[in-house]
């Protein structure tokens, strides 16, 4: 058996502290990886495979500099990896024998609070759940403090995570986590003991770190919400090795002042990313994100993950957002003010967790020096949440005073090397610091003396870390070096040597330095520790400095768009007047954009007024509308822009439209899209009929659906009736605002069996042979769909376009009447009201049965029987020789 080195010895109880993370051990200037991990880590970072010891003995090894830390641990985390970081953990100088190495911490992607690993603009959440009825959920953020929990139904989990969108989940070794994360997601499941989920340990993790005797005041009893929140703490105290005090309260999360979307319409919509490439741009948040803060950048992707559903809430977001548009001029200084203003979030939890310099200090100095200024400009403000958030503005000025006072305008981002204390804030430091410099004075003056005395004028004082300080004479002066010179080192063409009054000067000023330096680090450590006892003011603060530079985002985006405010109701209506959706009105080059009107409970139009004629007749209110016409021209993007155009009115932005109203929606469904889910073992069409369901399930009248295509994934008579039948059900059940975009042309029909349907289409110009999408959404239902004139577009040869109008032209001639209707719809039986039947496909009467039934079989003998089939048979011969 090999025996270990000391060294290894240390790596290997370090190694079995973490075993399932890549370790990097701190050697002097590098950290190294050993065995396994070295592979792992080579491959991962390019670097190059090298070994510790030779032949049978030899151990893979690799490593880095210790400066460069950030960098590849980034590349380890984006990589899946958990690290755990083993540092030196004494001074190298006074350590007897090997210098001691723990581990200090382990990094998981949900563990993160350095800015080098952090993207500023997205949350970082870190999750836990335990499964059950309810299911309990928490979630915290690390680098902020930030953290939540709630107990919810099992049915509403994966959708809570799509909302949360946490970067790592800890999961109960005993408990399936596949029905809830969607494959492809970039969440790291963690598991763990289900001892860390015990309701009676995580109960008194919780105790034992707010410090209090129940959890009550914080809204919470003994349930699986808070054997989440204990299993997180526990795992965040096991990672972290540190003060976690930032962490000061667990708050309740309530979805019932929120607006509800599930994972597929956050997806649909695309909220946070695109759905195709999973980028930031092109999404909502990406046009809506005007912020100067990385602050406000995150809050502004919570409200739009979470937009409101209380009225008075909501319009106090629209009156401070219209008060800022209409004074540009406070909006641009709160901007100019706001780009001085950093992370303060995320600089009090680094400080807390030990982790920053002296510079994140400089930097939250900074940010405290502009505190006064914003709330100057917020004084005397008309809208109350602008007012409300003036007053709640703590300037911190003890702290400000103190860092003021300490802390040199530029600080360095390592705090024992010194040199950012300003002059003058602590004597003992001034006076060491002048010792220290008093000396180099002296050493200058004593190089100018040796020189006169011994004669030789290019004598001069020089300094290595090896020698320290000496004097330095060239060979050409060698006989006039006095006798008492101590040699101590040869170079080329010269000596260097000490003298016993150099070496005394030398220790004093070596001594000042390093001394002072010691004590510029118990200085800096008072500093985080006042910082420490203001976390709860310096996050209140930070929180709205967030909130104004949200709202001067949102205005400013508004005035440079020509939004409008919104006119928020309780009704469940929606009337928005030329209405553009928010994103490709950026993208698409000015002017293309067609803007559009949507009318949903509310009186409309049956058919369009053409020009010059008096108004067009209105139908009474209609919830649900059905658009039809071709593809390419804008049936989706219609939908869509409705869908996000509500969205944003809720979350208290002013929306890009002439003129809107919007009645609070308690939920957003969007079935938009196809995708397989092949890894579930799910086609196409099941996950849209599974979302279907859902919506069928879970929509109230106060909700908001959007449907697109449904029943396209089966036959063509399977998807119409199922088509057909989604619609009433939302009709007679729900009743709430749907808009239905689809090619089945026989769904218009329900316009006039259905009193709160109506039909919309997208208008088009056929010139020749050419056809022209005008993009614009008129009352009425579409007579075709265009499909062979986009195939012509998209290149599909000649020979398959000429076959394909024949077969259109024979399937048209068979299935509809001589008006151009659809023979295949029928009104349904009106006479039960609470019973939905689909009558579509009834079967049409054959005249043999009533020839059939007209048999008296009594007066019938078998000859006479015989010979009516055998007359019936040849009947339905001629009829299918035809």
């Amino acid at each position: 058996m090999t025996t270990l080195t000391p060294m290894m010895q240390q790596y290997q109880d370090a190694k079995q502290a973490c075993p399932e993370a890549l370790l990097l051990f701190r050697m002097g200037d590098f950290y190294e990886m050993f065995h396994d991990d070295a592979r792992k880590a080579a491959a991962v970072l390019n670097l190059t495979l090298t070994s510790r010891e030779k032949g049978d003995n030899a151990i893979p090894m690799a490593g880095f500099p210790h400066q460069a830390l950030d960098n590849y641990l980034a590349k380890l985390i984006g990589a899946g990896l958990r690290v755990a970081i083993a540092d030196q953990v004494e001074d190298p100088k006074q350590a007897k024998g090997l210098v001691r190495r723990e581990v200090t911490r382990v990094v998981t992607p949900g563990t993160l609070t350095d800015d080098a690993l952090l993207d500023p603009r997205e949350s970082n959440y870190l999750a836990a759940v335990i499964m059950g009825e309810p299911v309990g959920l928490a979630w915290v953020e690390l680098s902020t403090g930030r953290f939540l929990a709630a107990e919810i139904p099992p049915a509403r989990l994966a959708d809570e995570l799509a909302r949360i969108d946490p970067v790592e989940c800890l999961w109960s070794e005993e408990s399936d986590p596949d029905s809830a994360v969607r494959p492809g997601s970039r969440m790291l499941i963690t598991r763990r003991p289900a001892w860390a989920f015990g309701k009676a340990v995580a109960r008194e993790c919780l105790l034992k770190h707010f410090g209090v005797k129940s959890l009550e005041g914080f809204g919470f009893e003994d349930g699986p919400a808070v054997g989440a929140a204990g299993a997180i703490l526990d795992y965040l105290k096991e990672t972290q090795k540190s003060e976690l005090s930032h962490i000061d309260r667990l708050v309740p999360y309530g979805a019932d002042t929120t607006l509800q979307l599930d994972e597929s319409t956050r997806r649909s919509l695309e909220l946070t990313r695109t759905h195709r490439e999973g980028r930031r741009h092109g999404s909502l948040a990406a046009v809506l994100d005007h912020t100067v803060t990385a602050m406000g950048s995150r809050l502004l992707s919570e409200w739009l993950a979470n937009p409101l559903t209380i009225k008075q809430t909501i319009d106090e977001r629209l009156d401070a957002v219209g008060e800022l548009i209409a004074d540009a001029p406070l909006a641009d200084s709160l901007t100019e003010e706001l780009r001085g203003v950093y992370d303060v979030e995320r600089l009090v939890a680094r400080v807390i967790t030990g982790r920053a310099s002296p510079r994140d200090l400089g930097s939250l100095n900074r940010t405290l020096r502009l505190l006064p200024k914003v709330k100057a400009r917020l004084t005397a403000r008309k809208s109350p949440l602008l007012a409300r958030l003036e007053d709640e503005l703590d300037l911190c000025p003890e702290l400000r005073a103190k860092l003021d006072g300490a802390l040199e305008d530029e600080c360095p981002l390592v705090s024992r090397e010194g040199g950012f204390i300003r002059a003058g804030f602590h004597v003992p430091l001034d006076e060491l610091r002048d010792l220290a410099a008093g000396g180099r004075e002296w050493i200058a003056r004593y190089q100018a003396e040796e020189a006169e005395r011994s004669g030789i004028p290019s004598l001069k004082v020089g300094f290595n870390k090896v020698f320290g300080y000496y004097l330095e004479i060239t060979h050409t002066h060698g006989a006039k070096v006095p006798d008492s010179y101590i040699r101590k080192q040869t170079v080329k063409n010269a000596e260097r040597y000490i003298t016993p009054e150099l070496k005394e000067y030398e220790e004093k000023v070596l001594t000042a330095v390093e001394r002072a330096k010691d004590l510029e680090y118990e200085l800096f450590c008072e500093l985080r520790l006042a910082v420490e006892a203001s976390t709860r003011r310096l996050n209140a603060s930070a929180k709205i400095l967030a909130q104004i530079d949200a709202l001067v985002s949102l205005a400013a985006l508004a005035r440079k768009r020509g939004y409008c405010r919104p006119t928020i109701v309780e009704e469940p209506v929606l009337s928005i007047v030329e209405g553009r959706h928010p994103v490709l009105d950026i993208t698409l080059p000015g002017g293309t954009f067609v803007p559009n009107d949507v009318t949903a409970g509310l009186p409309m139009p049956v058919e369009p007024a053409a020009e010059g004629a008096p108004p067009a007749k209105l139908k009474g209110p209609a919830n649900i509308l059905l658009i039809t016409g071709p593809n390419m021209a804008g049936k989706s993007t219609y939908i869509r822009q409705t869908a996000l155009l509500t969205l944003m009115a809720q979350m208290g932005s002013w929306v890009p439209a002439r003129q809107a109203t919007i009645g609070i929606a308690d939920r957003i469904f969007a079935r938009v899209g196809a995708s397989d889910e092949l890894s579930r073992g799910q086609s196409t069409f099941m996950v849209e009929m599974t979302e279907t369901a859902r919506i069928l399930h879970t929509a109230t009248r106060r909700s908001l659906v959007i449907l697109d295509e449904i029943g396209r994934g089966t036959s063509t008579y399977d998807g119409l009736s199922l088509a057909w039948a989604v619609v009433e059900y939302l009709h007679d059940q729900q009743a709430c605002r749907t808009l239905f975009a689809t090619h089945y042309h026989e769904l218009t029909e329900l316009a006039a069996l259905l009193p709160g349907v109506a039909n919309l289409n997208v208008a088009v110009r056929e010139w020749a042979e050419e056809v022209v999408f005008l993009h614009k959404i008129i009352a009425g239902a579409a007579d075709k769909s265009y499909g062979i004139h986009v195939a012509r577009l998209a290149g599909v040869p000649r020979g398959v376009i000429d076959r394909a109008k024949d077969i259109l032209a024979e399937l048209e001639a068979e299935h509809l009447d001589s008006n151009g209707k659809s023979k295949l719809a029928r009104p349904r039986d009106r006479r039960s009201k609470t019973h939905i039947q689909l009558t579509l496909f009834e079967a049409g009467e054959h005249p043999l049965l009533d020839q059939i039934r007209g048999l008296d079989l009594n007066e019938l003998t078998p000859m006479e029987a015989m010979s009516r089939i055998k007359s019936w048979q040849d009947e339905l011969a001629k009829k299918k020789g035809r």
